[in-house]
């Protein structure tokens, strides 16, 4: 399954951007497709933080167990979780701009075994849904950043 990447602009400091998007507690009231997150590790942001996340995708609710594989405090961060053969990486990238910062989220899935097919078959049929998704997360937490 190839990737997908979606920008979006957030008129807010890049401090601010940073700390809405690594609080992963207050997910629920900032993402309005995530209905439940249960962090599992104590102490700050950082790589190894391992939380679970139930959100609604396509109309279908989705738990997935995920960790914070790599991180560049203030610049990116890598969140990775197996599920259904597959691997699926997701990396926020943050650039401080004159009026504000950009943000970029990049996806990307690698299937295993029959999941591999199933996926080559199915991909251009939902990468506009998934860019739509990400797009969604991107535009929520822009929201509440712009009000902080």
């Amino acid at each position: 399954m190839p990737g997908l990447s979606v920008v979006r602009s957030i008129s807010a400091a890049p401090e601010t951007v940073w700390a809405v998007f690594t609080d992963l507690k207050g997910s629920t009231e900032r993402l309005s497709a995530v209905n439940a997150v249960e962090v599992f590790t104590d102490g700050p942001f950082g790589v190894g933080t391992r939380w679970r996340e139930t959100r609604t995708m396509f109309g279908r609710e989705a738990t997935e167990d995920m960790e914070i594989t790599a991180v560049d405090p203030g610049r990116s961060y890598t969140a990775e979780a197996a599920s259904h053969g597959s691997h699926y990486t997701s990396r926020f990238d943050f650039a401080p701009t004159e009026t504000g910062t950009d943000v970029t989220f990049s996806f990307t899935g690698e299937s295993h075994g029959v999941m591999r097919i199933v996926g080559a078959v199915m991909w251009p049929m939902l990468k506009g849904k998934m860019a739509k998704e990400l797009r969604r997360d991107l535009d929520d937490l822009a929201v509440y950043c712009e009000r902080s």
